[in-house]
């Protein structure tokens, strides 16, 4: 991702009001992120642990989403997989999150939703859980891959949110 400031982040908002957007937390780290290593930037809401937040770059745009996680969680000796990252973990690590729609689907209370990791952090383990089967391959090949996959899952679900 280039590197975007605070107001940028908050103007990228399509699925919540602007006054929203104006007072959600941005992440501890904002400042000292390292924008060339985020394929998606995710973070939970520390004032609100329910709450949770998506921003990718889509063809020259900035989008961002606010997505709520389920109130309860799978257990963690069950295996679960984030269909973002795709990185299989415990299943408390990964958590379904819904996102209200765009336009007056989301007013007529319209969601979409999918099981994401659950600190919201897939570009760091795509970077750095890499799957046993590829550890024979070039690691540099292997993360780019994966960041290209992530990269078109997460459009998806972006453009399913923003789907009128």
């Amino acid at each position: 991702m280039t590197p975007l400031s605070e107001t940028e982040v908050r103007r990228s908002f399509v699925n919540c009001s602007r006054g929203e957007a104006k007072t959600l937390t941005l992440p501890r780290d904002f400042d000292e992120l390292d924008w060339s290593r985020q394929v998606v930037l995710g973070w939970r809401d520390p004032k609100a642990p329910l709450r949770g937040y998506l921003v990718a770059q889509v063809d020259d745009e900035t989008v961002g989403i606010a997505v709520r996680a389920a109130e309860s969680s799978m257990s963690g000796r069950t295996a679960a997989m984030c269909l973002l990252c795709q990185t299989a973990q415990p299943g408390d690590a990964v958590s379904l999150f819904t996102a209200r729609r765009t336009g007056n689907a989301g007013r007529n209370g319209n969601t979409v939703g999918t099981y994401v990791c659950a600190d919201l952090r897939c570009s760091t383990r795509v970077r750095t859980e890499i799957p046993p089967w590829l550890l024979d391959r070039d690691p540099a090949e292997v993360v780019a891959e994966r960041s290209l996959e992530l990269r078109e899952r997460v459009r998806g679900f972006l453009d399913s949110v923003r789907r009128p």
